[in-house]
């Protein structure tokens, strides 16, 4: 087979016309899914008596209200923008010189400066800068709510938070109860989420085209970036594409090595895309031009037959420990490296909940139950202890009343099935 040949070959997948969909600005009605978040969040608050939250993860930022703003650098810069939300307040603490862009957010009651309570922004007055960070965040929390309430606070730096605490307010921690709102996604959430998982299959396929003997994992990776980035999606979360020998053992991040012929090439997507909704799910592929080995062909179809059999299995009503025990049984000689989770929740990142092997159930599980308007990612990777390659697959569905809607779309390769 010649060189022309065989990449005609991997371009002819009947399956990638299901790609064709509608674009990421296909009909949402984004003003509907701000609201609902935003009602979702309170809901868990009032349920656990709290009468406001300070958020400083920009996704959950987003998740509350919407906006967006230099989500990396304020994730690591905290607080540089933070927002207090409260059952009739929505005030955004904006970065410096962007309170425009809160503009038009029926979701935003107010937007104010923030003040950066950061020793990069403060040197060595960062002790008096998050005492008075402190104090004007007490200060407008006791004209909205009066005395005594509950205060839930997410990450923060150490001295700010010790700080407000000083002022006399009954903290605790916020990621209860915007995990527990995040889990449940509404039906015009479900077409951010579908929106954001074709513009990254799109991205993934041409990632695949693109796969060829002498092309470096980082080269290979950048074409989903490019992807990503051109369909107005935000960012690639991780890096994890491997080749060869890298494959095994997982969680190898991308690098200069140069990808040899006939090896395989695994991927996990991790893309935060269109609407801020995390597109995730896994595939591995064979770079040819030869035939895939038995080998690599046994340890795509193990882990299809993991990916397939716990996604079987799901459904609303089940409850965490009984999906570990009805779960897939990794055999032995694959089980040292496991995936460290079986499946977990999806909205806008990674979230609630975290399904676990049932060997792992007893020191890190924990129960609930699977509900309607949750998504899921069913996850596998199968190697060795000590394998040349693995192979990482992925999943993600919906859960619904009636069963799962399978959400990603990308084929499987036939080549390695067969």
């Amino acid at each position: 087979m010649t060189e022309l040949d065989w990449h005609a070959e991997r371009g002819d997948l009947k399956d990638l016309a299901l790609l064709d969909l509608a674009p990421e600005s296909e009909d949402i009605d984004l003003k509907a899914v701000r609201l609902y978040r935003q009602a979702q969040v309170r809901k868990e608050m009032a349920a656990r008596d709290i009468g406001a939250v300070i958020l400083s993860d920009p996704v959950n930022i987003r998740y509350a209200t919407g906006t967006r703003n230099m989500q990396i650098f304020s994730a690591r810069n905290t607080p540089s923008r933070y927002l207090l939300l409260t059952a009739d307040h929505s005030v955004l603490y904006e970065f410096t010189g962007c309170m425009h862009l809160a503009d038009d957010f029926e979701t935003i009651t107010e937007v104010r400066p923030a003040m950066t309570a950061s020793f990069v922004a403060a040197g060595k007055d960062i002790g008096s800068r998050e005492r008075k960070w402190a104090k004007d965040m007490a200060d407008t929390i006791r004209s909205f709510l009066g005395d005594n309430v509950k205060i839930g606070l997410e990450r923060m730096n150490a001295g700010a938070a010790i700080d407000l605490h000083a002022e006399g307010l009954n903290i605790v921690d916020a990621q209860e109860p915007v995990e527990m709102a995040r889990a449940i996604k509404s039906d015009e959430e479900i077409k951010c989420v579908i929106a954001s998982l074709r513009a990254t299959e799109r991205g993934v396929a041409a990632l695949r085209d693109a796969i060829k003997p002498g092309i470096t994992e980082n080269e290979l990776w950048s074409v989903l970036h490019q992807a990503i980035i051109a369909q107005n999606g935000d960012y690639c979360e991780t890096r994890l594409l491997s080749s060869g020998y890298r494959t095994n053992p997982w969680f190898q991040e991308t690098s200069s090595r140069v990808i040899g012929a006939n090896e395989l090439v695994a991927l996990d997507t991790d893309v935060v895309g269109c609407h801020g909704y995390y597109s995730d799910f896994s595939r591995t592929f064979h770079v040819g031009p030869e035939k895939p080995t038995e080998i690599q062909k046994t340890l795509y179809q193990i882990a299809y037959e993991q990916v397939h059999h716990n996604m079987d299995i799901l459904h609303a009503g089940m409850t965490f420990k009984e999906y570990s025990e009805k779960a897939w049984d990794i055999p032995e000689k694959y089980h040292a490296n496991r995936y460290y989770l079986s499946s977990h929740g999806v909205g806008m990142t990674g979230e609630y909940p975290y399904l676990y092997h049932r060997a792992d159930f007893e020191d890190a599980g924990y129960d609930g139950v699977i509900l309607p308007g949750m998504t899921i990612c069913v996850e596998s990777y199968i190697g060795e202890d000590g394998g040349h390659e693995g192979v990482k697959l992925e999943q993600q569905v919906l859960i619904t009343e009636n069963g799962i809607k399978l959400l990603s779309q990308f084929p499987f390769e036939e080549r390695l099935l067969s």
